[in-house]
């Protein structure tokens, strides 16, 4: 079994924000595959369901707990399921990666991230990370307005298209493949590579 949790506030009046990211991965899996209802459980909403016809039972989970306390939330279900921190996947907003760019990591610094933070004091740093890029705000003051503001309408551009590959490839997150998961999101959500200009015709030989 695999456990898939996004990171993010509860309540309508954040579900549009950018530290909202890791929830809206979550949800868009859910949307994509053969997942039951939203259920409560865990101090969070959970659903079950698999990724492949023939895989493990996938655990799809988002605290109810706020950022802060996501550990809380993320600690019970590892409990409860005796999960070993390899078989949990974080989905987190991330200030240090362009927006639309997505990386991998295992374990490491939570980097102010409070979500992380949490996590890292529940149940240790060494869980599997899928670091959702929204870029830095370029001053350290403005980064809470920031994370806590909404997506714009120029974001649907990149937004859209990272969430749709996260939910197409999560299979691969399942069977262990991380870094086949990092390279396929990043082919799918390349931008198109510009036309080649056509070649100019050779020169007609002179009449002489």
């Amino acid at each position: 079994m695999i456990l898939l949790v996004g990171l993010g506030n509860p309540g309508g009046q954040y579900a549009g924000n950018r530290h909202n990211i890791g929830f809206m991965a979550i949800d868009a899996i859910h949307h994509r595959h053969d997942f039951g209802p939203w259920k409560r459980a865990f101090q969070g909403e959970i659903a079950e369901g698999k990724l492949a016809p023939a895989g493990d039972k996938v655990l799809l989970l988002k605290p109810l707990t706020y950022m802060n306390e996501s550990g809380r939330a993320v600690g019970e279900a590892a409990r409860f399921y005796k999960l070993d921190l390899a078989h949990i996947v974080v989905f987190h907003d991330e200030l240090d990666l362009a927006a639309g760019r997505l990386k991998m990591k295992t374990g490491g610094g939570h980097a102010g991230h409070n979500g992380l933070r949490s996590l890292d004091a529940h149940i240790g740093p060494t869980y599997r990370r899928v670091r959702l890029g929204i870029s830095h705000p370029g001053d350290k003051a403005a980064v809470l307005r920031y994370v806590l503001g909404d997506f714009g309408k120029s974001d649907n551009t990149w937004l859209h298209p990272l969430l749709d590959a996260v939910a197409q490839e999560a299979p691969l997150l399942a069977r262990g493949e991380d870094a086949a998961f990092q390279s396929k999101v990043a082919l799918l959500t390349a931008p198109p590579k510009p036309a080649k200009p056509p070649k100019a015709a050779p020169a007609e030989p002179s009449g002489e």
